[in-house]
């Protein structure tokens, strides 16, 4: 049995900082024994599909030793499987239709965040800005984009996340991601 997996890997090919080229990740994947794999984006989204259902925990520690041992510095990433995705674009608590990629953001967390955390935002002095939390994501709708957005750097708090790794997403790799995970 074969499962399609999304990883997400945080932080790299940002300013010329902790380049990870995507040829090389592909390679590296396939060196773990994946298949299929494919790569979205400069920015650390890679497609895979394995055998034995490995738990999406066992895949990152490997994935993320892997780039270690290779590039020479750690990159946290996160392992999602195909029906998560999917499930993440059809939760979002925000209109999807005909909006622009940038205006909303998934940030994926590697845990539950604590919803107290981000309980104590107050959403109202952010409007039209929103976010709201769902399964291991929190949806950021932000009409004018991620770059100047106020909540956005509220949600991005590394206190809101303590002890999670978080990476995100516009909503145009979301739907990518989900696309690429459904050919398998």
């Amino acid at each position: 049995m074969t499962q399609t997996y999304a990883v997400l890997l945080r932080g790299i090919n940002v300013g010329g900082h902790r380049k990870v080229p995507m040829a090389e990740l592909r390679s590296l994947l396939e060196g773990l024994g994946h298949e299929n794999v494919r790569t979205h984006l400069q920015s650390g989204n890679a497609v895979i599909t394995t055998g034995g259902g490995a738990p999406e925990g066992e895949l990152t520690a490997a994935i993320e030793g892997a780039i270690e041992d290779r590039f020479g510095f750690r990159v946290d990433c996160l392992v999602r499987d195909g029906a998560y995705l999917a499930a993440v674009a059809e939760d979002c608590p925000f209109p999807t239709a005909g909006i622009d990629g940038k205006q909303l953001h998934a940030f994926y967390f590697s845990g539950p965040p604590d919803p107290e955390r981000f309980a104590a935002i107050d959403q109202e002095a952010h409007r039209p800005e929103a976010f709201a939390l769902g399964d291991r994501v929190l949806y950021l709708y932000v009409p004018e984009g991620l770059g100047g957005s106020g909540l956005g750097a509220v949600v991005s708090r590394p206190s809101l996340s303590k002890g999670l790794v978080v990476t995100a997403r516009n909503w145009n790799t979301v739907l990518k991601l989900v696309e690429m995970t459904r050919e398998g």
